[in-house]
């Protein structure tokens, strides 16, 4: 997954009320519900039926670390589905999603300004309109670049221009170099 698209389900997570299950059998036994069927778990994580039984019954605890990065990654993808999607609708609708990142960030503009890329640490409260966009095109399965662009536009907007209050005649913002990114709701 991209760094975007894991730092929105981060963010989205964090509105959780229940922690997911820890152990590798509990969330084996979740996915056996979820999914209808040791059948199709087995299929989704890529191992045969017959190890998945054994963990469905504690005959085993431990799994190797691949396996145990895959389990922990589908229960995650599908725990709470309905906070998840009122978390993002009422960023999308009402609250807004702030983005914390520290990038080299530039822009392209007239001749005579200064438009030399920097690295900037910025904490930018986005308005409703970018997480609906943002969280819309991680729906539609939007890659990396896609969401980066959206949230350069929103930096651009946001940050340098100040809704509409300051530098009218930015054309472009670059939005490279990424040392970090965070998501909150």
């Amino acid at each position: 997954m991209s760094l975007f698209g894991e730092g929105l389900d981060a963010a989205v997570q964090k509105a959780f009320t229940r922690p997911a299950p820890k152990s590798a059998p509990a969330q084996m036994r979740y996915l056996v519900r979820q999914l209808k069927g040791t059948k199709a778990v087995a299929r989704t994580l890529r191992i045969s039926q017959r190890t998945v039984e054994r963990y469905v019954k504690d005959q085993i605890k431990k799994p190797r670390p691949d396996l145990a990065a895959r389990l922990e990654r589908e229960v995650r993808k599908r725990w709470q589905p309905q906070i998840r999607a009122r978390a993002r609708q009422k960023a999308a609708t009402t609250g807004g999603i702030v983005l914390d990142t520290r990038a080299r960030l530039g822009y392209t503009a007239p001749i005579g300004s200064t438009d030399q890329d920097r690295v900037r640490h910025l904490t930018v409260a986005l308005p409703p309109q970018y997480a609906a966009r943002l969280f819309d095109a991680q729906q539609a399965g939007a890659g990396d670049q896609r969401l980066k662009e959206i949230a350069a536009e929103a930096l651009k907007e946001v940050y340098f221009q100040d809704g509409g209050r300051r530098a009218g005649q930015l054309e472009e913002v670059r939005f490279t170099d990424i040392e970090h990114l965070e998501f909150d709701l």
